[in-house]
């Protein structure tokens, strides 16, 4: 196994690593050097580190469509809450691509993928605006397309109903929405997060803070290292 990882003003990536000896990693001190792994064929996944946030927007010059979805773990159960970038998923297309990759993440760790979404309001809450059923309608059709295919549910609101029930991939409504979700979950609660994986990209890529802890970073590392090995 050989990953990368970004190092820039915060050094917690640098002790994240002495934990790692028998992970073959590389440091990129540059987005440039780090977006040149990502394309690296001998390199089996990239972690963005404590290099600058605009990494992200180098990347989508490349590849416009990519999204992010952070894992979240409380009480043991793990999860992806996506999409978490305020301009991703702004259309049911996108949200149907989004439920299609991260499945297919998700199965490839060896798990079913139990999809959760998310919509602005209660099933009787219709009615109220139309961004409301706007909100709601789009969900009601997605799991009307999709239900053959995957063990999806639509929740409407009630995202506390998703997470008793144990889904594993959970849709917000859009990126702003995902992005507050996330904030309030890991930055105001502290549920534990271990980064959040960048689709619809060659490589395998984790996006994480770059004001993250040793210990966020080694979990960022002990998460990539966990999906390269499921994949092998």
């Amino acid at each position: 196994m050989k990953i990368a990882i970004g190092l820039g003003e915060n050094k917690n990536v640098l002790e994240a690593i002495k934990q790692f000896s028998d992970v073959d990693i590389e440091i990129a001190t540059s987005n440039e050097e780090l977006i040149k792994y990502i394309h690296d064929p001998e390199i089996d996944g990239v972690i963005r580190g404590s290099l600058q946030s605009n990494i992200i927007q180098d990347i989508r010059k490349e590849y416009p469509h990519i999204f992010r979805a952070s894992i979240l773990e409380i009480n043991g159960h793990k999860f992806m809450l996506t999409p978490v970038g305020i301009d991703e998923c702004d259309t049911k297309k996108a949200k149907e691509m989004i439920i299609k990759e991260c499945s297919e993440v998700i199965t490839s760790t060896g798990h079913t993928p139990k999809i959760a979404l998310i919509s602005g309001g209660r099933k009787q809450d219709k009615g109220r605006s139309t961004k409301i059923d706007r909100s709601i309608e789009e969900c009601e059709q997605i799991v009307e397309e999709l239900k053959e295919e995957y063990n999806i549910k639509h929740y409407y609101i009630l995202i506390e109903e998703a997470i008793k029930d144990h889904a594993n991939v959970i849709i917000a409504p859009d990126g702003i929405i995902g992005n507050i979700i996330f904030r309030s979950l890991v930055l105001v609660a502290g549920m534990k997060s271990y980064g959040a994986l960048t689709l619809k990209q060659p490589n395998l890529f984790i996006d994480t803070s770059r004001s993250q802890t040793v210990q966020g970073y080694v979990n960022s590392i002990h998460l990539i290292s966990n999906i390269i090995n499921s994949r092998k």
